[in-house]
């Protein structure tokens, strides 16, 4: 059997099932009952992601797929972010005044989410970055074929690339001074958390 879902390890967050749920997962895969399969992306692109999700799940009682259901181009995004920065800065902190109109817990302040990225690549069977699919999206795939050991010939397979741009956030960086000052302000501990789980916050990403 297949689940997917959004889960925490140590911090509660809102709509995410709770390190109490994930503690017994980790159970499971370390039985070697059950497989940890993770799909992340660099923390600052998430970021941005979620607070356009939350920002529109908030104020207009709808969910999105993606940020260019609400944003025609990066000139509109990063318009928005510069217009609304201290909207963007209190979701970025957790802030209580961004989640006034969410049922507690509320979501995971930026912090956080680095630091629950970095212990689910800890627990993870097999770990898979979210920009590795848009390079070559059969060859990650078929890691998810090796993992659940399915004979399946991948020279029949046809994978499409994920819809969204890798790297983002480098254009707001670019356009948005005061993102760029919250990006050089993150904390060394942040900070450290992002290098080893394998990106930076420098204008070149690999």
């Amino acid at each position: 059997m297949i689940y997917t879902g959004h889960a925490t390890m140590r911090h509660v967050s809102h709509l995410q099932h709770p390190p109490a749920v994930t503690s017994r997962i980790l159970e499971a895969v370390r039985a070697g009952f059950a497989d940890l399969i993770f799909i992340y992306r660099h923390p600052l692109d998430s970021l941005l992601t979620n607070w356009i999700w939350w920002r529109t799940f908030i104020r207009d009682k709808r969910i999105i797929h993606g940020i260019s259901q609400v944003y025609k181009d990066t000139d509109d995004l990063c318009a928005d972010v510069e217009r609304n920065y201290d909207e963007f800065a209190a979701f970025a902190a957790g802030g209580p005044e961004f989640f006034a109109a969410v049922p507690r817990p509320r979501f995971l302040s930026f912090p956080e989410f680095v630091e629950e990225t970095e212990l689910h690549l800890q627990s993870a069977t097999l770990a898979l970055r979210l920009e590795d699919f848009m390079i070559d999206p059969i060859k990650e795939f078929s890691k998810v074929v090796d993992v659940m050991s399915v004979d399946l010939d991948l020279s029949r397979l046809c994978v499409a690339p994920p819809k969204t741009k890798p790297y983002g956030y480098l254009a707001v960086k670019d356009k948005v001074p005061r993102f760029r000052d919250f990006i050089n302000g993150l904390s060394a501990d942040t900070k450290g958390r992002i290098e080893r789980i394998g990106y930076s916050c420098s204008p070149l990403e690999k």
